[in-house]
């Protein structure tokens, strides 16, 4: 899950700068290094390393753009209108060759589409309570299945074209439907008892990431098996978790929430008196507060966890789970927006983006409170508009405004 839609319950449209244009839409690409925004007159590109706008298309008579997917970096997107003037019906996935400036397929449903995710081979498509699979080459239906209701567009696509492998909401509550097309074999995971909230897979998809709508907890399991490898605590009072992310080699783990608060987990394997692929140094580690009781990193990388957890073997099997859980290792603090994250290019490095415009990388090498090493702004006023326009502290490469079908110039 690395997106902000207006359909979602909490995250609405925001005006972006004194021309009055609004954002409907924030989604990552499939390996994290660009971002695009839908827009209430078109649709936006940028580059997470460096930061910078790549490209802007503005559709000249106006129209919405609620849903943006792109494939890694190449020319094809697929779009989905929104907004109040959307540029195309909000039930219809479109899919769009920049390179000659229009759509070269389309996808039409009887309800809204709420979610959309591509790979090199598929175009997969949300509705309420619908996911169905389509191949990309010719658009040809390939599997369909029911959800749960999904109003939140819960949907996860593994990008790496060694293999294939979808989720998405199952028909059972805080079940999760696991499709692993090379195997031919589905897996039904009992994620939570509550609602889901999120998730997410690796690129390889290997993993699952779920949260449900409580938010107190990041689960993360294997998609063959089913089974649970982590269990990671947010915190302990209720929360809307927004997106979840792995990095590229599946060590990590971050969830951002309404809370403010981006929680770094590590899914390295802890063993007895030591870290991965080795033993420890001998050292003693400095204890922390965090919540009840102190709280201390077990691992160089390590999560942390309550300095209560001996205690564990005498207590109820629903009191020790909480001080047997792993809090996060590291923490991106003072988010004013709802955002999602993903993990950079360079190693403990990663990347907020926020519906109110922000744009912030910060370092969690050191475990803790993460240093921030960037802020940008990609919602600017129209005074910043204006002299980007003028050639002024430009950061885009390219800005079109074009009719469907129009010559780039």
């Amino acid at each position: 899950m690395s997106s902000l839609a207006s359909s979602s319950s909490s995250v609405g449209a925001v005006a972006g700068g004194g021309s009055g244009e609004k954002l409907l839409y924030v989604g990552l690409n499939q390996d994290h290094s660009c971002f695009a925004t839908g827009t209430s007159s078109g649709f936006r590109i940028y580059n997470c390393e460096p930061y910078r706008e790549t490209f802007r298309r503005t559709f000249t008579k106006g129209g919405g753009i609620g849903y943006v997917e792109m494939l890694f970096r190449c020319n094809l997107l697929a779009l989905v209108g929104g907004g109040d003037n959307p540029r195309y019906p909000p039930n219809k996935v479109m899919i769009w060759d920049d390179h000659q400036n229009k759509c070269i397929g389309e996808l039409s449903f009887r309800q809204k589409v709420i979610a959309c995710k591509l790979r090199r081979d598929r175009v997969v498509v949300a509705l309420l309570s619908r996911v169905y699979v389509y191949r990309f080459s010719d658009l040809a239906l390939l599997d369909q299945f029911n959800t749960l209701n999904n109003p939140k567009g819960l949907l996860a696509l593994s990008p790496d074209s060694s293999s294939t492998v979808l989720a998405c909401p199952s028909i059972t509550r805080g079940h999760v439907r696991v499709e692993l097309y090379d195997a031919r074999k589905s897996t039904l995971i009992p994620a939570h008892e509550a609602e889901l909230g999120a998730i997410a897979l690796n690129l390889s998809g290997t993993h699952l990431a779920t949260s449900s709508e409580k938010g107190t907890l990041v689960r993360v399991f294997d998609t063959g098996s089913g089974q649970m490898l982590k269990e990671l605590r947010r915190g302990t009072e209720r929360a809307e978790i927004q997106s979840i992310a792995f990095n590229s080699e599946s060590t990590f783990v971050a969830c951002s929430s309404d809370k403010g608060t981006v929680h770094i987990f590590s899914l390295a394997q802890q063993q007895p008196g030591g870290q991965p692929g080795g033993p420890q140094p001998p050292q003693q580690q400095e204890q922390q507060d965090q919540g009840v009781g102190a709280s201390s990193p077990s691992l160089a990388t390590g999560n942390k966890k309550s300095g209560l957890s001996v205690l564990n073997k005498f207590l109820p099997t629903s009191v020790g789970g909480y001080f047997s859980s792993e809090w996060s290792y590291a923490q991106v603090k003072g988010i004013e927006s709802p955002s999602i994250c993903a993990f950079g290019q360079q190693p403990y490095t990663i990347t907020v983006i926020g519906k109110d415009g922000s744009f912030i990388r910060a370092n969690f090498k050191n475990g803790g409170e993460a240093t921030r090493m960037s802020y940008n702004r990609f919602l600017k006023g129209r005074e910043e508009e204006l002299r980007l326009e003028m050639g002024e502290n430009s950061g885009a490469e390219k800005q079109h405004e074009t009719e469907e079908g129009g010559k780039d110039e």
